[in-house]
């Protein structure tokens, strides 16, 4: 069963993931995935494809998510755009009455307990919760967003970075500081020498 954009894309009923499964094809805004700019910083809306099967309560959850994300280099510290896209795989469980009626990821340890073992050679899927009978997919999404940022951004392999002296972006031309000649260690030392003397006969 497909559902285009006309639906709500976010919040799925379990009632509509039939025997087929339920894919959900449309884009959504950082507004709606609960992205502020510290999170992230999406200059438009992301593409989002994913496919939900529900055996027995334990919603799967499968497929990508595609854009672009505004992103700061690490070494010249420039804002530049980047491509966003990695494969989403999550499962839902009923979450207990008791619990607060608001989404969360689960501990995977408490999770695998309740839910069919997977594969031995895959990767366990991302625990969330659900109550009642609809899903709430923002966090989760949100979730994968923040995660998919590399720990070291670069906007380009030759990034050539900022000088270390002046602070001038390199990327744009050299600076003035590559043009002025060292200073001679031999001067350094005996001037570091010449010091040590004068404040050791005071």
């Amino acid at each position: 069963m497909l559902v285009g954009v006309t639906m709500e894309l976010l919040r799925p009923l379990l009632t509509e993931i039939t025997d087929d499964g339920l894919s959900l094809v449309g884009e959504v805004t950082a507004e709606e995935l609960g992205l502020t700019a510290d999170d992230a910083l999406l200059p438009g809306p992301v593409a989002v494809s994913l496919d939900l099967t529900n055996i027995e309560g334990l919603v799967a959850v499968t497929g990508v998510l595609e854009g672009t994300i505004v992103r700061e280099c690490v070494r010249c510290l420039k804002e530049y755009e980047d491509p966003l896209a990695f494969s989403v795989r999550a499962a839902f469980i009923q979450e207990p009455k008791s619990a607060p009626r608001h989404p969360k990821r689960i501990d995977p340890r408490r999770a695998r307990a309740e839910v069919t073992e997977a594969e031995p050679e895959e990767e366990p899927d991302d625990q969330y919760h659900y109550q009642g009978n609809q899903l709430e997919l923002a966090p989760m999404l949100r979730e994968h967003v923040i995660l998919s940022a590399p720990m070291q951004p670069i906007c380009s392999d030759d990034c050539l970075g900022l000088c270390a002296q002046c602070g001038k972006n390199l990327n744009e031309g050299p600076c003035q500081c590559a043009t002025e000649p060292p200073i001679p260690t031999v001067r350094v030392v005996r001037g570091m020498k010449r010091k040590t003397d004068e404040s050791s006969t005071s």
